[in-house]
């Protein structure tokens, strides 16, 4: 995955120290990176992936002069290597908002779609269909990935990430994997069986789980961005929410744990092999109650493990509770939630969801899991479809199963959220916004600003996460080190003052 501009980073720091409120408290940045998977139906003679990638990139290329632009709600939008258009979210400070950014990176995405279908109907004729994927894995059997960030405090060794933070990761498939049929059965994850290892710098040659890559996107002193490849592509809003909504508060703990210089109560739990673990749980409906195997000799199932992590979260927000629902003041109430509590505390509204799937877990109920957890909707789906067909095939199912990924052209998602089986946490309209507004309450703002400016105006500009550059006919440039800021300042108003 090509990779953003940080060698500046490394080099700039901040004039000032980093906010007291942002090093000793739990606010945190989040942003998801979503590759699509590309095809073609219908066409009167073949077109490769590659093409029609270029093809749905045409508009972004007559505007940029580049595959790879920032959006004016300050996201990236870019064509990644295979042709894989991808999209990364604005910087959010909640999960609800970096939710919002990756259904409006769907919106997007589906967009540059249909418009590269008329286009290509011209030459391939009428029947042409472009879908494209939002999953992880192809008909050949090639893997892309959903990477999450999380800016976490560089006092916490990465060490301790893979030892206290990747059990949990592994074991959070349980609720958060997108599903997958095999030829061996159905797995509720889409990536298992493509991750060799737990850490690793590297994206392309190996395929870890966490990467390594020490690039924060913010002030190299304080911070450190923790890239989890581990995680499937959701459909389910849900999905998206709680995983990086559970993975916020573990981070919590281990972080505070670092603070004070004690003890997270994670430091046991470490998987003697992470990969096989991540096959096991898996193949967790072959066998619920398989036992995994920790670095300290003992073992535990993926449930019991992620009670564990639940408990020991639960005991720590008990005593911090008011922090940490400031850290997330932006987490409104969402649909489908309980109202009791979401108004009042959104950690105690992640804390119930977390309480709740793992409960069902327990007593074995996967379809009350199937309006929120995409490998249970999907399940649900192919055991009516069997119960009505009998001889349904293989192909049959992993067709319909490409369809539900389908954020162009596929109608079974959509038709599941449509009769209320599928939960909606958002509005059509809020992620409309969230197409064109960057959160605002990060440096994700100034960013949507200039590049509303910059196209407007017709200057060349170019941008990254921490730059922010009109490149004729004088070259000028802004530096946003601070990802939680979204005040101007008199360097940034001078780069926009020569867009007017």
């Amino acid at each position: 995955m090509p990779q953003l501009r940080d060698s500046g980073t490394r080099a700039l720091h901040a004039t000032e120290p980093v906010p007291s409120a942002e090093m000793d408290g739990f606010c945190r940045i989040f942003g998801v990176e979503t590759e699509y998977g590309v095809a073609v139906t219908g066409a009167n003679r073949p077109v490769d992936a590659g093409q029609v990638a270029m093809t749905m990139f045409q508009p972004v290329v007559s505007r940029s002069r580049s595959t790879n632009t920032y959006l004016t709600n300050g996201s990236r939008l870019y064509l990644d290597v295979g042709s894989h258009p991808e999209y990364a979210t604005a910087e959010a400070r909640n999960p609800r908002e970096a939710l919002a950014q990756d259904l409006a990176g769907e919106r997007v995405m589906r967009n540059l779609a249909l418009k590269a279908q008329r286009k290509l109907r011209e030459s391939y004729g009428g029947q042409a269909t472009i879908h494209v994927f939002k999953n992880n894995v192809d008909s050949a059997g090639h893997a892309f990935g959903c990477h999450e960030n999380y800016l976490v405090r560089r006092f916490v060794p990465l060490e301790t990430i893979e030892r206290q933070l990747l059990p949990f990761l592994i074991t959070r498939q349980l609720y958060t994997g997108a599903g997958r049929m095999t030829p061996d059965g159905f797995q509720i994850t889409q990536r298992a069986d493509f991750l060799d290892e737990a850490v690793s710098s590297a994206t392309t040659r190996s395929r870890p789980m966490v990467n390594t890559r020490d690039e924060p996107h913010a002030d190299p002193d304080a911070f450190r961005r923790l890239h989890v490849i581990i995680g499937d592509s959701n459909r389910s809003q849900w999905a998206t929410w709680m995983k990086l909504a559970v993975t916020h508060l573990v981070l919590c703990v281990i972080e505070d744990a670092f603070r004070r210089g004690g003890s997270s109560g994670f430091e046991d739990w470490a998987f003697a092999d992470p990969a096989a673990a991540n096959r096991t749980v898996s193949r967790f409906l072959d066998a619920p109650d398989a036992e995994l195997s920790l670095a300290s000799g003992a073992s535990v199932t993926a449930l019991e493990l992620q009670r564990r992590y639940h408990s020991a979260v639960e005991s720590f927000v008990a005593g911090h509770r008011e922090a940490m629902d400031a850290a997330l003041a932006g987490e409104t109430s969402m649909r489908g939630m309980s109202e009791s509590t979401a108004a009042v505390s959104p950690t105690a509204v992640i804390l119930e969801q977390w309480d709740r799937v793992l409960s069902v877990l327990e007593q074995g109920d996967y379809d009350a899991l199937a309006d929120c957890a995409d490998w249970a909707a999907k399940r649900r789906v192919f055991k009516a479809l069997r119960h009505r067909r009998p001889d349904v095939t293989f192909v049959q199912l992993e067709q319909l199963e490409l369809d539900y990924h389908d954020i162009a052209n596929g109608r079974l998602y959509g038709s599941l959220a449509d009769r209320s089986q599928m939960r909606q946490l958002l509005t059509a309209d809020e992620t409309e916004h969230a197409v064109h507004e960057a959160p605002q309450d990060t440096r994700a703002a100034l960013r949507g600003r200039f590049v509303e400016a910059a196209l407007a105006s017709g200057a060349q500009f170019s941008a990254d996460w921490t730059h922010l550059t009109v490149t004729a006919p004088e070259r000028r440039e802004a530096v946003l080190l601070d990802p939680f800021s979204a005040a101007s300042t008199s360097e940034f108003e001078t780069l926009m003052n020569t867009l007017r």
